[in-house]
């Protein structure tokens, strides 16, 4: 059975569903998107997500021809549709069809597309292991070039962070920014941990992460630790205890070698496995998708 998706009310199956070669989505990045999780037949963090998605848009002028109420109806009626209960969820808002030229003036409506997969652990067994992570060349976009608040479809900083990470054979990117401080993986906020204390960047050079908002969380409420938002150097990331990122695609990965570095024992963590655990009970919440 094909996946289903939305597109501005409607549904295909997924080798169907196309948008315009004149969206200025498709032609120049113009739109923002989110990629949720659900977990068990409920979604975690639905609400959090649909706020971050509408900040987003309003940031770049960009009017969502919906409601919120009415966008977690489709995103739960999508998931239905597909009878899914574990799923990556990717919702995508451009600015529309329009012209050639950039102005998005030419654009009278955006279009919203959900799209919805089963998906299963994205680093496999480098869970258990941990990732072998890399620096690389290429740097996080300033906030006064793009502010990383905006989750926009213009991911080509991220992509060729990616590519460098994969040439020079690592499983992950760990990027810095215009001043030389670590600033978030390709698509993951990182965090190290030293004596016992946690630390992760500012959010002014990376994305405000949804699962590393649950992370400090649980961090500080369910086990106590000081969790610090600051910026560190590469010097702090590799004499870390223990190091790791977060993302909804990612969730909660150790990482255990830097630049060739051996962080730690060279094994996940203490305190790494004490938050994938309690993760594990936190997405038990989220909104059903099936009526009980």
């Amino acid at each position: 059975m094909k996946n289903l998706v939305f597109i501005d009310g409607e549904y295909y199956e997924d080798d169907n569903a196309k948008i315009s070669v004149l969206d200025h989505g498709f032609l120049y990045g113009d739109g923002v998107f989110e990629g949720i999780r659900a977990y068990n037949g409920k979604v975690f963090r639905l609400q959090e997500h649909i706020d971050r998605l509408y900040n987003s848009a309003r940031a770049i002028l960009l009017d969502i021809p919906l409601k919120k109420d009415e966008m977690i109806g489709h995103i739960l009626d999508c998931l239905r549709k597909n009878n899914l209960n574990d799923a990556y969820i990717r919702v995508v808002v451009t600015r529309g069809k329009g012209d050639l030229g950039m102005d998005p003036s030419s654009c009278k409506r955006a279009s919203v597309v959900i799209i919805a997969k089963e998906w299963g652990a994205l680093y496999g067994d480098l869970y258990e292991k941990g990732l072998n992570a890399v620096t690389v060349s290429i740097r996080r976009n300033s906030y006064e070039s793009m502010p990383p608040g905006i989750k926009s479809l213009n991911y080509l900083n991220n992509i060729l962070a990616k590519i460098e990470a994969k040439i020079k054979g690592g499983d992950e990117a760990i990027i810095l920014d215009i001043n030389g401080n670590i600033a978030e993986g390709s698509g993951d906020n990182i965090f190290i941990v030293k004596n016992d204390v946690i630390y992760t960047p500012k959010t002014t050079t990376n994305l405000k992460g949804i699962t590393r908002e649950t992370v400090i969380q649980i961090a500080d409420e369910k086990f106590g630790y000081t969790v610090k938002e600051e910026f560190f150097s590469l010097f702090e990331l590799y004499t870390a205890d223990e190091v790791f990122i977060t993302g909804t695609a990612a969730e909660i990965a150790p990482i255990v070698i830097v630049d060739g570095r051996t962080i730690g024992d060279g094994h996940p963590g203490r305190v790494t496995k004490q938050l994938i655990d309690e993760f594990k009970n936190a997405i038990i919440d989220g909104t059903p998708i099936f009526d009980k």
